[in-house]
Order: C-alpha cells, then sequence, then structure tokens
C-alpha cells in the first residue's frame, strides 16, 4: 500500500473514534497492534498488544476521562509512517479537572493496517489535571 492509503487508513481511524465507533476503529489496526502511551505512573500509560490490549485502552479512557474536545490538525504522511499533530482537552473524571495539551501521535500502516502506534504528549499536565486541586488556605 501507498503513502496515500496508509494515511486514509489513519484518518479513518480518526473518523471511527470521534463517532464513538470503537470496534470500527479496532478493524483498521494489525493483530499483533503494538499501542504506546507514554506517561509512567499515569493510569493510561502502557504498552497495550493486540485489538483485546487496545479495547482495554479505550475502556480505560471511557472511565477515567471525559474528551471535551480533540482535534488532529495536520497529518505528515511518508511511506508506511503516518504523523498526526493536534490538540485536546480532556477533563478526568476523578478529580474534574481539565487539561489541555498539543500531542504528536504516530503510526506505522503495514498492510492496510496500523501495526504501531505511538503518542507523545505533556504527560506532566496531564498529571497535573489527576492530582485534586489543594485547598484554599
Amino acid at each position: 500500500m501507498g503513502t496515500q492509503e496508509n494515511l486514509q487508513v489513519v484518518k479513518d481511524g480518526y473518523a471511527a473514534f470521534g463517532r464513538g465507533d470503537v470496534p470500527g476503529l479496532l478493524a483498521l489496526l494489525a493483530e499483533d497492534v503494538e499501542w504506546q502511551i507514554p506517561g509512567p505512573g499515569l493510569p493510561l500509560a502502557g504498552t497495550y498488544r493486540g485489538h483485546e490490549g487496545v479495547a482495554t485502552f479505550f475502556q480505560k479512557l471511557s472511565a477515567e476521562a471525559d474528551v471535551l474536545d480533540f482535534q488532529p490538525r495536520e497529518f505528515l504522511a511518508d511511506g508506511e509512517r503516518v504523523l498526526v499533530v493536534g490538540w485536546e482537552r480532556t477533563r478526568v473524571k476523578a478529580t474534574g479537572r481539565t487539561a489541555e495539551v498539543d500531542w504528536v501521535m504516530s503510526f506505522t500502516v503495514r498492510n492496510g493496517k496500523v501495526a504501531l502506534f505511538r503518542e507523545y504528549t505533556d504527560t506532566k499536565a496531564i498529571a497535573d489535571s489527576h492530582v485534586a486541586a489543594a485547598a484554599a488556605g
């Protein structure tokens, strides 16, 4: 598959996420996909493997946070690699605090399926949103 087809796979994944279609998103992933989220110690951080692992990630995301605004803004594709530059605002359910972060998401597409996903983001801003606001003293 060429660059444009790989780019379309990633765009289709964002469209599925945007409409809350996790099964549709999973259908775009290789059976042995590796899904990497940064931020050791954060609730969503870790490496998720296979469709079951990625489904677990999305279940945890739904339980942990409300995605208030999610904007993939730039798509850059070269061969099997697709990079997406974007921004999001999320609210942590446990604390009610929001985080606004810029991110880059990296996808490796092989044989028409996402084989590797890695997110690069401001883990400090995310960590801060998981801490309850200090009482004013």
